[in-house]
């Protein structure tokens, strides 16, 4: 039996073990944005540290970055703060910045894979818990706390205990109507938002495999909703032709190189798991969320389920959940009224997303009820978007077309919810007051589900919204 990817990535970047249990992992690559690195850049200052390798540090802004009025100073004092904080820590460190005045801005885990800095094989640390979005790509990548940016900063290692393995594999076709989105939604209601804590989660299988890189991106984004604190997919010839010839990749034979030995990190058709989940992908249908956490989610045409069918450990949460939410046993989330239609996040923001949005609401109007934004994940997903003509169709449709950015996902940006508004939202997380209102509601879903929202003005099944013909 040999070895999965995670074990011989984990080992090949294991500097020691610590008298903690613990293993000194060393970090190939580090990503920064300007919420969670002003403390720890101040920690090393106060100790008089310094950053040991900021050739292996990477900067963007995001969470705070206002998508429609981006002029300087910014209208948040604390927002201003921040972005200020982070201009002044990459310069003085001599850390490649992606900020507003370059062309690469966006969310940090969209401009990572876009540039070429994603690389499988790699070991990734950063201060956001979606940095498992880098996992599509053959890496080990995890989000981590202030204390332990401080500690890459200062010594590009950090303490952390190796978890076990769990191969989840999905096999079948998807059906029209049927996406990434919906495939991880449904392995996170069916293995719950605990169900990964101590491991690691490897995604395999035809249906896997058949995804863009983009898709893969979307699943391994969303495995900390499950509990795992890391997501991959095993390299294959789709990732290296989407790496090949991006800004920070290997050029020329170097790359022929780097591919020798992304293929040799591969988990082996013989290698070893913890456990073994499977997921037939030929019963998928398109998931809603209709409770408080990734998990509480069913598929379109279900109801919300009785409390008493639910395990004790999980009834409390649901009555929560229905309080909330107003739902109550035995609803349907299909005809759910909205106010707010989002496509955006590090879930669902990239050009493949766009695309298959801007297609079905084509020719179509926002209902007059709805307010709905599209916020590209970066610059460069905004610029190919608006050169293929999407924006214009957003717009043309009702949409506002915003900057790149974080946006509504988690609202620490004037992008929020107001009051009870119930938003169809293609994020990551429906937690109460996550898009910014403490009573605002929050319905997770595909970028697909949320754009035949917008247009229809409550939840529909995409598959039924894809066969309306196009108004003239």
């Amino acid at each position: 039996m040999s070895k999965n990817l995670f074990n011989k990535v984990w080992d090949l970047h294991k500097v020691t073990k610590l008298d903690s249990g613990q293993d000194q992992l060393f970090i190939g690559l580090h990503m920064i944005h300007e919420v969670t690195s002003p403390q720890a850049f101040q920690m090393i200052r106060e100790r008089g540290l310094t950053v040991l390798y900021p050739n292996r540090t990477f900067a963007t802004v995001d969470h705070i970055v206002p998508t429609a009025d981006q002029q300087r100073p910014f209208a948040d004092e604390l927002a201003e703060e921040m972005m200020r904080a982070i201009e002044k820590n990459t310069a003085e460190y001599g850390i490649e910045f992606f900020g507003l005045h370059t062309d690469y801005q966006g969310i940090v885990h969209i401009i990572g894979p876009e540039l070429g800095i994603t690389q499988p094989g790699m070991t990734i640390a950063c201060g956001d818990s979606h940095t498992s979005t880098h996992g599509a790509f053959g890496a080990i990548a995890f989000g981590i706390g202030t204390s332990q940016i401080r500690d890459v900063l200062a010594t590009q290692c950090m303490a952390i205990s190796r978890p076990k393995v769990r191969k989840i594999e999905v096999t079948g076709q998807l059906a029209r109507g049927v996406y990434a989105k919906d495939i991880i939604l449904k392995i996170i209601a069916d293995l719950g938002v605990n169900g990964g804590l101590g491991h690691a989660y490897e995604y395999s299988g035809e249906t896997i495999h058949n995804l863009s890189m983009e898709g893969r991106m979307t699943i391994c984004n969303m495995s900390i909703e499950g509990g795992a604190r890391v997501g991959y997919v095993n390299p294959d010839q789709k990732t290296f032709d989407y790496l090949q010839g991006r800004r920070y990749a290997p050029q020329g034979d170097a790359f022929d190189e780097a591919v020798d030995f992304w293929n040799s990190i591969a988990s082996g058709p013989d290698a070893q798991y913890d456990d073994v989940f499977h997921l037939d992908a030929n019963t998928l249908e398109p998931m809603v969320t209709w409770g408080i956490n990734p998990g509480q989610a069913i598929r379109v045409s279900e109801q919300t389920p009785p409390i008493s069918s639910l395990k004790p450990e999980h009834r409390e949460v649901a009555e929560k959940a229905y309080a909330h939410m107003d739902f109550a046993e035995g609803d349907t989330v299909k005809g759910k009224k909205i106010n707010v239609a989002f496509l955006g996040s590090c879930t669902n923001a990239r050009i493949s997303d766009l695309r298959e949005a801007a297609a079905l609401v084509k020719g179509k109007r926002v209902h007059a009820d709805v307010k709905a934004f599209v916020v590209p994940g970066s610059k460069q997903v905004a610029r190919q978007a608006e050169e293929e003509g999407l924006a214009r169709v957003f717009a043309d449709a009702g949409f506002q077309w915003r900057g790149a950015g974080c946006s509504m996902c988690l609202a620490m940006n004037p992008d929020k919810l107001q009051g009870r508004e119930i938003c169809a939202s293609s994020s990551n997380r429906n937690f109460v007051g996550r898009q910014g209102s403490p009573t605002g509601r929050t319905l997770l879903m595909s970028p697909a589900m949320v754009a035949a929202a917008a247009i229809s003005g409550e939840v529909v099944d995409v598959r039924e919204f894809m066969r309306e013909p196009v108004a003239v």
